[in-house]
């Protein structure tokens, strides 16, 4: 998460904020201001709504026969989802994060 941080502040403009669960390892740049957020709230966390899409479209209700198979899986439909860049966008927008 500090390398991930990193580049963040990196091609960000300065001040900017990001959400997270405090880690006490975790290297905050100076130009980032963390937002704590609150244990079970994935939403307000996108990209647990990226994997709740994957999940429920794509990944559940299945056996796989190995662990290659599975993360082969995984792989095929996170390029699946990377093809579909409007689909990111829609997961991540809430009608209540934008009424303020």
């Amino acid at each position: 998460m500090n390398l991930h941080l990193a580049e963040i502040a990196a091609a960000v403009e300065p001040a900017a904020h990001a959400g997270w669960h405090m880690s006490t390892r975790l290297v905050v740049p100076a130009d980032v201001t963390i937002i704590t957020l609150p244990p079970k709230c994935p939403e307000l966390n996108p990209v647990e709504n990226v994997w709740q899409y994957m999940r429920d479209n794509w990944l559940s209700n299945r056996i796989f026969k190995s662990h290659d198979d599975l993360v082969d899986h995984c792989c095929e439909v996170w390029n699946k989802l990377v093809d579909q860049p409007w689909r990111i966008m829609s997961l991540g927008l809430h009608q209540w994060a934008h009424e303020f």
